[in-house]
């Protein structure tokens, strides 16, 4: 099959793919989805984030990768330069793919002749990078040795760190991409040629390991469409069988990559989220093309665990940023919360295809909610500074960054958003759902009919949406028409969270008639004949939500959320009289008001009410109350204005309130030392009047170590977002600031030094240094100092935040 499309587009090179690809016959999805060629956007919501992409983001990232070397790797590789392999990280060539294909979707529907012409370039030396045998991994070609630890000394000495076969996935959605795009086969043929070597690695009699990080299998799947080699499919089916099969007793990579048990025996989501929702993508997409009951049942089992246990209201997903991971069911702490861009963006790919596996909207809605909020607030909206984690608190240490060492997350939104008109509708036989509310217009087919459909709405703040039908010919079929969860008072599927209060009112009219429906999951079915020019409306009531939380989110219980439609909100310290927010009660009482304002943040939709700050005048003084302005703002944009507090939740009675004033973290902990005398000063509360001033109480080291900690212990695991520390200096005594010092977090009984991203260690004098890192859960901290030649090292006060 490949032979003969390879030769027609020898002959025809700007046949799209789509008309000359495969068979009829080959299994699939049940549901089709409507490509993203065939929708238009036309809203100011969707539409301006796609031109900002197309013209910002896109351009940007290359121009990144370009400037950290990812691009001269490949040029290094294939001896067009010299010099050693740039970067930190062995996975630096995904990188450039995944933008190349989201620049590929972005030519597909809007025609770029620069764009085009670039990436010819870069494909160009993609492909005299790749080794003569298809092997393509410039971190092993161009012998970095440095990066040996990440896969071995050799080609496929899998570990769980190894990232050849992530790579190559994304090479491979690339190259469809582009080859859907362009008609060219450039890329997909680099593709092919490494995808056939992979093939003859790797099965029965041969390698027999999963790849160190899922990826390839959704590359392979596509693969498998655009060619029908059915090599292809059964190579990712082998990899996923491959992951929970142990060698001597035990299995390769443990829970972190989902290799504890067989595909078909896991029922909890563990480990590395994007693994995970990387797997399971693969998982449904071979269960699909396969025919594969018992993948699907396995897939299935993995999304009740997801929803029902460890999914976060903004759809992110991902408690811990070590391991960047799942935690324990029900773990879903709101400051140290991880949620990674690339999960967000994973969860919405997995329930994309649970959705086109069965036809339910119950996916949609955790696509839905995972697309307004948790997953678009990992980028700017300028489209040039991006959230890696993106937490449901902050203590006003959080900021969006340039880039990032590690830029999968750039990457991917890059790769992400010009697809997303793809996500609108789908299709199976004589029935065509609607999926999402998106202005636009788009071109469906039935099995006998082409159908043009616009959509009209301001959605997401506004529940109104006019869809004008215009079949070729007056035809027979069914709309689905999805009524979304939150608008039949269920904010997602599964009991982790609830509305407070219910609410009624929606109303479908076709030609201007009022139409009673029932739901058939989750859609509205409106099966008649279609003439030229019918209209329907929608109306989804949307009034402010307050959504609480099942008592098992410890963190949540007793608080309260807001929502209205789709959007979750929040609050920020730049909206508070006093910049604080982490110290508000939400009363259930306090009304709460919606209104639009065109000017702020790209047009948005705030909420406005009162609400109760609460402090402390003092030590051991009353509690202070005062009634204050409050201001949400829907989540996706915070971090816009500034570095500030902010939160999701919030409590509902004062006796679940954070007032200001309240003794600090380190107040509150046990204090070990290695040394030293003094040690319950450090967590006193006094702020002394310079370095050399002992009447508040100094903690010193003993002289002649040349490493020396103290340790906060807290008793019970504490969201920590970075530490305060005033050293004490006094030459007389022979105490100087150190040399050097850090701060490590215990994990599970392991310390691991926290990420600074100022990665300047201060040790000013007189004044308190501060470190701000992304927020972790540990239940405890060890500060650890080198001290000065001949010098030993104090410390006057330490606080935890």
């Amino acid at each position: 099959m490949w032979l003969l499309t390879r030769t027609l587009l020898l002959i025809f090179p700007a046949v799209p793919l789509l008309v000359t690809l495969v068979d009829a016959q080959q299994k699939d999805y049940p549901f089709a989805p409507v490509h993203f060629t065939n929708v238009r956007i036309t809203d100011e919501f969707w539409a301006k984030r796609m031109e900002i992409n197309r013209t910002v983001t896109i351009p940007f990232a290359f121009r990144k990768c370009e400037l950290t070397g990812r691009i001269d790797n490949f040029a290094i590789a294939g001896g067009l330069k010299r010099g050693e392999q740039c970067g930190v990280y062995p996975f630096d060539d995904s990188d450039p793919y995944k933008i190349i294909e989201g620049a590929s979707y972005s030519l597909s529907s809007h025609r770029d002749p620069v764009l085009d012409k670039y990436l010819d370039s870069l494909i160009a030396i993609i492909a005299v990078a790749q080794e003569k045998d298809g092997y393509l991994y410039t971190a092993r070609t161009n012998n970095a040795k440095r990066l040996v630890n990440w896969a071995g000394e050799s080609r496929w000495l899998m570990e769980s760190r190894s990232h050849e076969l992530y790579n190559a996935g994304h090479l491979y959605e690339a190259a469809v991409a582009h080859f859907q795009a362009t008609g060219k086969l450039t890329l997909l043929d680099v593709a092919l040629k490494n995808a056939d070597l992979v093939a003859g690695a790797f099965g029965p009699g041969r390698l027999r390991m999963p790849p160190g990080h899922q990826e390839i299998e959704i590359g392979l799947a596509k693969l498998y469409r655009a060619t029908g080699d059915p090599k292809y499919i059964q190579l990712a089916k082998f990899f996923l069988d491959e992951r929970g099969r142990s060698s001597g007793g035990r299995t390769r990579y443990g829970e972190y990559a989902q290799d504890h048990k067989p595909i078909q025996e896991q029922d909890e989501m563990v480990g590395h989220a994007v693994r995970a929702l990387y797997m399971c993508s693969g998982i449904a997409d071979v269960a699909a093309l396969t025919n594969d009951a018992g993948y699907a049942a396995a897939v299935d089992r993995l999304w009740d665990n997801l929803v029902g246990r460890k999914l976060y209201l903004t759809g992110g997903v991902g408690s811990r940023g070590t391991g960047e991971g799942f935690t324990a069911d029900y773990d879903l702490p709101n400051l140290s919360a991880y949620c990674e861009t690339c999960a967000s963006i994973a969860n919405v790919l997995l329930n994309h295809r649970l959705f086109l596996l069965h036809g339910d909207a119950r996916y949609i809605d955790v696509l839905e909610r995972t697309l307004y909020n948790g997953l678009i607030a990992g980028v700017a909206l300028s489209g040039d500074r991006f959230f890696y984690p993106n937490p449901l608190a902050s203590r006003g240490n959080a900021q969006r960054s340039e880039w990032f060492d590690c830029a999968c997350c750039p990457t991917n939104i890059a790769r992400f958003i010009p697809s997303i008109p793809g996500y609108v509708y789908a299709g199976a036989g004589d029935e065509l759902f609607v999926n999402l509310f998106v202005a636009s217009r788009a071109n469906l087919k039935t099995k006998a009919r082409t159908v043009t459909v616009t959509q009209e709405t301001r959605y997401p703040w506004d529940g109104d949406v006019l869809f004008t039908v215009q079949p070729d010919r007056p035809a027979r079929f069914a709309l689905n028409i999805r009524i979304p969860g939150w608008a039949r008072n269920e904010v997602l599927p599964g009991a982790l969270y609830r509305f407070s209060e219910k609410t009624d009112g929606v109303a479908l009219r076709i030609n201007g008639t009022p139409v009673t429906f029932g739901l058939d999951k989750g859609y509205a079915r409106l099966a008649r004949r279609w003439e030229k020019g019918d209209r329907v409306e929608l109306h989804l009531p949307m009034p402010v939500r307050r959504v609480l939380a099942d008592e098992r989110l410890k963190e949540d219980s007793g608080m309260v959320a807001l929502q209205r439609g789709p959007v979750v909100f929040c609050t920020e310290g730049v909206d508070a009289p006093d910049g604080h927010v982490l110290n508000l009660v939400l009363p259930d009482t306090a009304p709460l008001l919606s209104e639009y304002r065109a000017e702020m943040l790209n047009g948005i939709s705030v909420l406005r009410g009162k609400a109760i700050a609460t402090k402390y005048s003092g030590e051991g003084k009353p509690l202070i109350e005062t009634e204050q302005d409050f201001t949400a703002i829907p989540y996706y944009a915070w971090s816009h204005r500034g570095k500030a507090e902010m939160t999701v939740w919030f409590p509902r009675e004062r006796a679940l309130a954070t007032p200001l004033l309240s003794p600090s973290i380190g107040m509150r902990s046990r204090v070990t030392a290695s040394s030293g005398t003094g040690s319950g000063a450090v967590n006193d509360g006094e702020t002394p009047a310079s370095s050399a001033d002992r009447s508040k109480g100094v903690f010193v080291w003993q002289p002649g170590k040349d490493t020396a900690w103290v340790q906060y212990d807290f008793g019970r695991p504490q969201d920590v977002a970075g530490v305060q520390v005033y050293w004490f200096d006094d030459p007389s005594a022979g105490c100087r600031t150190p040399r050097s010092w850090r701060v490590l977090a215990r994990f599970e009984g392991k310390w691991e030094p926290v990420w600074n991203p100022q990665k300047v260690w201060g040790v000013e004098k007189d004044r308190y240094v501060d470190i701000f890192f992304e927020t972790l859960r540990t239940d405890a901290l060890r500060l650890e100092a080198v001290p000065q030649p001949g010098a030993t090292t104090g410390i006057i006060e330490w606080r935890v935040y």
